[in-house]
């Protein structure tokens, strides 16, 4: 027991030290996760029911505003993302994985880091409000996903404006 308080301690002390060698916006970064979406919760974008829809949703922190931001679909977090009044101050962001998850209501434990993930457009499948950006954590999840539903597999840096406008054209 006491090995074990003392391991406790050494392990604030090493997390404490490798705070205070952060910056602000570091430190920030650490402790932003994703957290469940309650029934009732709105859409940052849109302002609609976040769970009264199918597909994967979308998490993100940015600076200057308290919490994290939810949105219905990766389609509308996409958007604010791309608003050039937005796209710097992104600090994390958020989205389900849909590998590991059903379509028509994502798990809350299977959200991954929105940078690392691989999505999908012009598949089949609807999201919120029609449309949305399949997402996953890994390429050949989002290349079979594209393969069985259709589309075309993105990184995150590929999307655009240009990308979700042409993404609502189509359907």
């Amino acid at each position: 027991m006491k090995r074990l308080i003392i391991k406790a301690v050494c392990v604030l002390l090493v997390s404490a030290g490798l705070l205070a060698g952060c910056t602000e916006d570091e430190q920030a970064a650490m402790v932003q996760q994703a957290v469940a979406i309650e029934s009732g919760e709105e859409c940052h974008l849109c302002g609609m029911i976040i769970t009264n829809y199918p597909g994967p949703k979308g998490q993100l922190f940015s600076k200057g505003i308290e919490g994290n931001l939810k949105f219905c679909s990766t389609r509308d977090m996409f958007a604010f993302i791309v608003d050039p009044e937005n796209k710097h101050n992104v600090q994390q962001a958020f989205v389900h994985d849909m590998a590991v998850t059903p379509w028509d209501h994502p798990d809350e434990e299977t959200y991954v880091d929105a940078r690392l993930a691989w999505y999908v457009i012009g598949h089949t499948k609807q999201g919120a409000m029609g449309a949305t950006l399949a997402s996953f954590a890994k390429r050949e999840d989002a290349q079979a996903f594209a393969d069985a539903e259709g589309g075309d597999v993105l990184g995150f840096d590929e999307i655009d404006l240009q990308v979700l406008v042409d993404m609502t054209r189509s359907h």
